[in-house]
């Protein structure tokens, strides 16, 4: 009788672990629910990377866009940057904040591998990416015309991501 309780320990981590094991497969690791889904883009009065003029939250406001959290320091940034482009070159509308960077990086950086955003906002302290709750780049924000944010991805934007992401977009319009 002792040696079976012997055992009890054994079995039970042995079934704590199996348990463990089974639900790491089971959490999505791309997403964090963000609690600014629903509400409003959060305001801002920040300048634009590309000629420093000043822009506020209105400016996003009129029609659906991708608000897209990137940085010359992120290498997922530049492994997502040629998709980037290509959604603007279909006529989707792309917004940056330009994350805790340098603005001639930036200029730089858009000049070697295209711009395919319609503006550029400059937040190099990182202030507008705290109130987003931004982990890091690159992060993207679904924005509706009035300025409610639908959704959010956290990573690079791929094809595979945009097939999940587009019918929301597209719903938005």
């Amino acid at each position: 009788m002792n040696r079976v309780l012997l055992f009890v320990p054994l079995v039970i981590f042995l079934l704590m672990g199996l348990v463990f094991w089974i639900g790491l497969g089971k959490e999505d690791k791309t997403s964090l629910p963000s609690p600014l889904i629903g509400k409003a883009f959060p305001e801002f009065q920040l300048g634009v990377v590309e000629d420093g003029r000043t822009l506020t939250t209105e400016d996003l406001k009129g029609a659906p866009v991708l608000v897209n959290v990137w940085a010359t320091w992120c290498p997922t940034c530049k492994a997502e940057h040629a998709f980037l482009n290509e959604l603007a070159a279909s006529g989707i509308r792309i917004i940056g904040i330009n994350y805790k960077d340098d603005v001639a990086k930036a200029q730089d950086w858009l000049a070697a591998f295209g711009n395919p955003y319609v503006y550029n906002l400059s937040d190099p302290d990182g202030k507008l990416g705290l109130e987003l709750g931004v982990y890091g780049a690159p992060e993207t924000f679904l924005v509706d015309s009035q300025g409610i944010i639908r959704d959010k991805h956290i990573g690079d934007l791929n094809p595979q991501v945009w097939a999940r992401l587009k019918p929301r977009f597209e719903g938005m319009k």
